[in-house]
Formats: C-alpha cells, sequence, structure tokens
C-alpha cells in the first residue's frame, strides 16, 4: 500500500497578480505524494477560497484517506471516496504519477489514459494574462507583451472596464484577445460592455456574471462567446450549462483530477461544448496534467510557468507562449 505525505509549498509571482476578487503576490500549494517500493508519485492542487478551500483545509481532507489508503485505496474508487475539488485532484495526480513510474512509462502511455479519450500530448500554444491595474499600466503591459498570439485580460473592477480594454488593444493591435471576468459584473454590466468588446476584436468572454445568476444568460445574445469557468466543475454541471454557455473552461482543481477532466472534456465535446483548459495560479507540477487534457482545445490558458518568480526543478518547457508536455523529472 502506499505511503502518503503531504507539504504545503509557496511560489512568489514575478510581478503583484490581480483579479476581481483581489491581489497576490505568492502562490499556495498543497503536495500530495504516495511512495510504493521506493518510487513516489506526486500531485499538486491549490486550495481556492471562492471554493471555501484553505491549505488546511485540503491538507486535512488529504490526510483523512490514509485510512483508506491503507485498505486498498486506487484512483478509480478515490472519484467516489473524495468529492470533486482541490484535495482529489492532488490524490488522483499523484496516483497517475505512480503507476506511470511503477510501470516504466509516460501517463498518456497507461491504457487507464487511452479508455478515458486521453491523447499524447504535443506543445500546447498559450494565453499569458494581463492583471487588472490602471489602463495606463494595463496598455503598457499589452505592449511588452504584443508579441505574444494571444492575450487574456483579467476585468470585473468596475467602470474603467472599457477603457481598460480600449488600452490593452491600442498597446497589442495584432494580438489575439479573450476576457476574464471572473464573475465581477452583473446580466446589465455584460449587455452594456459587449458591443465595445466584439468592436475590439474579442474572441471569448469567460464567466461574465456570478455562477448564482447565471440563468440570465440563456436569455441574451451572445455575440461573443461565453465559456463557463466558475459555473463548470465536472459532468454534472454540463446539462445546467447549455443555452448559457458555449465553451467550458476545464480545471483539474476543480474537477478533482486528471480522471474527470478527461471524462469531462469527452462529454462536452459530445454535447458540442466548446472546451477552453485552464489551470489555478500554481507551479509547473500542478499545470503539467493539464497539458495532457489541451491537446485540440480551444483555447489553452496555461501560463504560469510564465509569471512565476519562482518555480520547480524542472519546470514545464516554455518558448514564445507555447508550453511543452512535461518531463518525467517533473510529472508523469
Amino acid at each position: 500500500m502506499p505511503t502518503l505525505a503531504v507539504e504545503t509549498r509557496r511560489f512568489a509571482l514575478r510581478e503583484t497578480f490581480t483579479i476581481s476578487r483581489g491581489s497576490r503576490t505568492h502562490v499556495t500549494v498543497v503536495e500530495a505524494r504516495l511512495t510504493v517500493d521506493g518510487m513516489t508519485g506526486r500531485g499538486e492542487c491549490v486550495p481556492y477560497p471562492r471554493y471555501d478551500e484553505t491549505p488546511e483545509g485540503v491538507t486535512g481532507a488529504i490526510e483523512a484517506m490514509r485510512g483508506a489508503l491503507d485498505t486498498g485505496l486506487d484512483r478509480e474508487a478515490l472519484q467516489e471516496a473524495m468529492p470533486a475539488g482541490a484535495a482529489r485532484n492532488a490524490l488522483d495526480l499523484a496516483f497517475w504519477d505512480l503507476e506511470a513510474k511503477r510501470a516504466g512509462k509516460r501517463v498518456w502511455e497507461l491504457p487507464g489514459y487511452a479508455a478515458l479519450g486521453g491523447q499524447p500530448p504535443a506543445p500546447v500554444p498559450s494565453c499569458y494574462t494581463l492583471s487588472i491595474d490602471t489602463p495606463d499600466n494595463m496598455r503598457a503591459a499589452a505592449a511588452k507583451n504584443a508579441a505574444r498570439p494571444l492575450l487574456k485580460i483579467k476585468l470585473g473592477a468596475g467602470p474603467e472596464d472599457m477603457d481598460r480594454m480600449a488600452a490593452v488593444r491600442e498597446g497589442a493591435p495584432d494580438a489575439r484577445l479573450v476576457i476574464d471576468a471572473n464573475e465581477g459584473w452583473s446580466t446589465t454590466d455584460y449587455e452594456a460592455h459587449v458591443p465595445a468588446l466584439q468592436s475590439l476584436g474579442v474572441e471569448l468572454i469567460e464567466q461574465p456574471v456570478h455562477e448564482n445568476d447565471d440563468a440570465a444568460l440563456a436569455g441574451i445574445a451572445h455575440p461573443v462567446p461565453l465559456c463557463a469557468d466558475e459555473s463548470c466543475h465536472t459532468r454534472a454541471s454540463l446539462d445546467r450549462l447549455e443555452g448559457r454557455y458555449e465553451i467550458v473552461n476545464i480545471k483539474l482543481d476543480k474537477t478533482g483530477g486528471l480522471t474527470e477532466a478527461l471524462a469531462l472534456k469527452e462529454e462536452a465535446e459530445k454535447r458540442g461544448f466548446g472546451v477552453m483548459v485552464g489551470c489555478m495560479m500554481s507551479s509547473s507540477l500542478g499545470v503539467a496534467p493539464a497539458v495532457l487534457v489541451a491537446g485540440g482545445a480551444r483555447i489553452a490558458d496555461l501560463d504560469p510557468p510564465m509569471l512565476l518568480g519562482e518555480d520547480r526543478d524542472p519546470a514545464l518547457a516554455v518558448e514564445a507562449s507555447t508550453v511543452a508536455p512535461p518531463a518525467p523529472a517533473l510529472w508523469g
């Protein structure tokens, strides 16, 4: 039976990162490790306050699985033993990593991965995120990153949002743009802003309104496609999203691991949803499994390795905003 270890770690960001819910200078992650016969599988998760998660609570939830692990809990049984969320994600990923190490294969070579519809990974072009700031500062940030092919703009901080967007477009006239309001708008805000966003060439609007208010989105026009983030966690979310969103954002900390993420991707595509693959602000260890899900996705948002001031060693390799699959020494 695997031996469990759990550790909380902090990684500094290169610059302060701001969204509609607040600012941060560091990311806090919880790492789970499962060891059998001298081989260790690792999984990282990010406790997210929006979902009432804390490092202490997530650590406790993982620690509470020691007894089940001692009596034979495996990755398949884990899906029913724990709810979706950060804690299950860390253990699910540790199981995948351990299985690959014990088999002497990569995760994408395992039979269980193919059975979930997983495909061999390839380098993935990613968004690069600009956090909320003054219009002048966001114009400067856009100009600094204008050569990147796809910029994701954080909004949802009040009446200057369209000034911010106009400034970003001035700074990066040729970049593709998507935006994320992080539930910061009302439906009235959305309807007021969308004509300007459409004229600026915005390709996607992520979670404009609060999850509890998104039923209203089914009754209004979507000239720019809408992407569900906070409103989409697992396959169980999909029924309520039809008519409200055209795209779903799959994040492993929401799905509770790679196992459900692959299943969600397959089911969402069957139902006609476009797929975006994102991640919480984490180290490369947390982003690495998401690279496996991102192949063929409409948009990948896997930029933490570009935003961190310190990272894992080895980190994910990034070249010109394109994120490579993980090296074996990192994960999988």
